[in-house]
Protein backbone atom coordinates (compact mmCIF):
# COMPACT_ATOMS: atom_id res chain seq x y z
CA UNK A 1 0.00 0.00 0.00
CA UNK A 2 2.86 2.39 0.79
CA UNK A 3 5.42 0.95 -1.59
CA UNK A 4 4.37 0.61 -5.20
CA UNK A 5 6.91 -0.83 -7.63
CA UNK A 6 7.12 2.34 -9.72
CA UNK A 7 7.97 4.54 -6.72
CA UNK A 8 10.53 2.03 -5.43
CA UNK A 9 12.22 1.93 -8.85
CA UNK A 10 12.17 5.72 -9.20
CA UNK A 11 13.77 6.26 -5.78
CA UNK A 12 16.42 3.58 -6.27
CA UNK A 13 17.27 4.32 -9.92
CA UNK A 14 16.42 7.94 -10.71
CA UNK A 15 16.18 10.08 -7.57
CA UNK A 16 19.89 10.48 -6.87
CA UNK A 17 22.71 8.74 -5.13
CA UNK A 18 23.14 10.63 -1.83
CA UNK A 19 21.29 8.81 0.94
CA UNK A 20 21.15 10.15 4.50
CA UNK A 21 20.65 7.11 6.74
CA UNK A 22 19.04 8.27 9.98
CA UNK A 23 19.97 5.97 12.84
CA UNK A 24 23.21 4.72 11.25
CA UNK A 25 26.04 4.16 13.73
CA UNK A 26 29.06 1.86 13.96
CA UNK A 27 26.98 -0.77 15.74
CA UNK A 28 27.44 -3.70 13.36
CA UNK A 29 24.54 -5.61 14.92
CA UNK A 30 22.00 -2.99 13.85
CA UNK A 31 20.14 -3.36 10.54
CA UNK A 32 21.14 0.14 9.43
CA UNK A 33 24.81 -0.88 9.32
CA UNK A 34 24.23 -3.75 6.89
CA UNK A 35 21.71 -1.89 4.76
CA UNK A 36 24.14 1.02 4.38
CA UNK A 37 26.80 -1.44 3.16
CA UNK A 38 24.42 -2.76 0.51
CA UNK A 39 23.51 0.75 -0.63
CA UNK A 40 27.21 1.56 -1.01
CA UNK A 41 27.78 -1.59 -3.06
CA UNK A 42 25.10 -0.36 -5.44
CA UNK A 43 26.79 3.02 -5.85
CA UNK A 44 24.95 5.11 -3.28
CA UNK A 45 26.74 7.63 -1.08
CA UNK A 46 25.64 6.88 2.46
CA UNK A 47 25.62 9.76 4.96
CA UNK A 48 25.33 8.62 8.60
CA UNK A 49 22.89 10.63 10.72
CA UNK A 50 23.01 9.78 14.41
CA UNK A 51 23.34 11.80 17.64
CA UNK A 52 26.93 10.53 17.99
CA UNK A 53 27.78 11.99 14.52
CA UNK A 54 30.43 9.32 14.07
CA UNK A 55 31.96 8.29 10.74
CA UNK A 56 30.55 5.03 9.35
CA UNK A 57 31.60 3.14 6.21
CA UNK A 58 34.16 5.84 5.42
CA UNK A 59 31.63 8.69 5.43
CA UNK A 60 31.50 11.58 7.90
CA UNK A 61 28.56 11.44 10.29
CA UNK A 62 26.18 14.24 11.24
CA UNK A 63 24.00 14.70 14.32
CA UNK A 64 20.94 15.77 12.31
CA UNK A 65 19.73 16.15 8.74
CA UNK A 66 20.00 19.94 9.12
CA UNK A 67 23.74 19.59 9.85
CA UNK A 68 24.52 18.02 6.47
CA UNK A 69 26.23 20.75 4.39
CA UNK A 70 25.32 19.36 0.95
CA UNK A 71 22.14 18.23 -0.81
CA UNK A 72 20.57 14.90 0.16
CA UNK A 73 18.47 12.98 -2.34
CA UNK A 74 16.89 10.30 -0.15
CA UNK A 75 16.39 10.09 3.62
CA UNK A 76 16.37 6.47 4.81
CA UNK A 77 14.80 6.20 8.27
CA UNK A 78 15.88 3.63 10.87
CA UNK A 79 14.15 5.09 13.93
CA UNK A 80 11.02 3.80 15.59
CA UNK A 81 7.65 4.78 14.19
CA UNK A 82 6.98 7.29 17.00
CA UNK A 83 10.02 9.35 15.92
CA UNK A 84 9.84 8.76 12.17
CA UNK A 85 7.28 11.46 11.39
CA UNK A 86 9.57 14.20 12.71
CA UNK A 87 12.40 12.84 10.54
CA UNK A 88 10.13 12.88 7.48
CA UNK A 89 9.28 16.52 8.24
CA UNK A 90 13.01 17.31 8.49
CA UNK A 91 13.56 15.61 5.12
CA UNK A 92 10.99 17.94 3.59
CA UNK A 93 12.64 20.93 5.29
CA UNK A 94 16.11 20.14 3.88
CA UNK A 95 14.78 19.69 0.35
CA UNK A 96 15.24 15.94 -0.02
CA UNK A 97 13.50 14.31 -2.98
CA UNK A 98 12.36 11.12 -1.23
CA UNK A 99 11.89 9.46 2.15
CA UNK A 100 12.23 5.74 2.82
CA UNK A 101 10.85 4.27 6.06
CA UNK A 102 12.46 0.90 6.82
CA UNK A 103 10.68 -2.38 7.58
CA UNK A 104 8.41 -1.93 10.57
CA UNK A 105 8.56 1.88 10.45
CA UNK A 106 5.03 3.11 9.80
CA UNK A 107 3.45 6.53 10.22
CA UNK A 108 0.48 7.10 7.94
CA UNK A 109 0.17 10.80 8.81
CA UNK A 110 3.85 11.38 7.97
CA UNK A 111 3.36 9.52 4.71
CA UNK A 112 0.48 11.84 3.82
CA UNK A 113 2.39 15.00 4.77
CA UNK A 114 5.48 13.92 2.86
CA UNK A 115 3.56 13.02 -0.30
CA UNK A 116 1.57 16.28 -0.08
CA UNK A 117 4.90 18.15 0.08
CA UNK A 118 5.79 16.54 -3.27
CA UNK A 119 8.32 13.94 -2.14
CA UNK A 120 8.28 10.29 -3.15
CA UNK A 121 7.95 8.00 -0.17
CA UNK A 122 8.15 4.30 0.60
CA UNK A 123 7.15 2.88 3.96
CA UNK A 124 7.71 -0.49 5.64
CA UNK A 125 10.20 -1.76 3.02
CA UNK A 126 13.97 -2.23 2.85
CA UNK A 127 16.10 -0.83 0.01
CA UNK A 128 18.71 -3.56 0.57
CA UNK A 129 16.04 -6.09 -0.37
CA UNK A 130 14.58 -4.03 -3.22
CA UNK A 131 17.70 -2.77 -5.01
CA UNK A 132 19.15 -6.19 -5.96
CA UNK A 133 15.74 -7.19 -7.33
CA UNK A 134 15.45 -4.22 -9.70
CA UNK A 135 17.23 -5.84 -12.61
CA UNK A 136 15.60 -9.23 -12.31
Amino acid sequence: MYADTETIRRILKDTGDTWAVVGLSNNRSRAAYGVAEVLQRFGKRVVPVHPKAEPVHGEEGYASLADIPFPVDVVDVFVNSELAGAVADEAVAIGASAVWFQLGVIDEQAYGRTRTAGLDMVMDRCPAIEIPALDR
